[in-house]
């Protein structure tokens, strides 16, 4: 059964929380496929994950090269899974794709400070409820560490 995790930002950006999460895939052994809206934003996303920490290297690419099958993190702005991805990220308003039943693990990334994004979130939460996907709402303590939500 897929998993969808809701990850409700606050005072953060998914530039920010979106390498720790995507760390802690690849610690796991996943392979990864970042979806976005727009091939600029997957642009910006590769160019953040290649500097975003000086002593810290994401091993990723774009849908784009030759190599996309082999690469343990994907970003696109598509559905598709060209790397065989088990775990999916879902940024920017991105939509549950048509293989969301194919994924182990989806995990949708929204700002809770954009009413746009939460009226998506609130309509992709009653999407997966009604295909029987298994459904957790997290969002960040005063501490910045994630907590499990009812």
């Amino acid at each position: 059964m897929t998993e969808v995790l809701f990850y409700h930002l606050q005072g953060r950006t998914i530039e920010q929380v979106l390498p720790p999460l995507l760390e802690k895939s690849l610690a796991r052994g996943w392979r990864v496929v970042v979806q976005s809206t727009s091939e600029e934003r997957t642009d910006a996303l590769d160019s953040h994950l290649w500097t975003y920490r000086d002593d810290s290297f994401l091993p990723h690419a774009t849908w784009r090269v030759a190599d996309a099958a082999h690469q343990p993190i994907l970003l696109t702005a598509g559905e598709g899974n060209p790397n065989g991805a088990k775990v999916r990220f879902l940024v920017d308003n991105a939509a549950l794709p048509d293989d969301a039943d194919s994924y182990e693990r989806m995990v949708l990334l929204f700002n809770g400070d954009d009413d746009e994004a939460v009226a998506m979130a609130r309509a992709t939460w009653k999407q997966c409820r009604a295909l029987a996907f298994e459904v957790t709402y997290w969002q960040a303590d005063e501490n910045g560490r994630w907590q499990r939500r009812d």
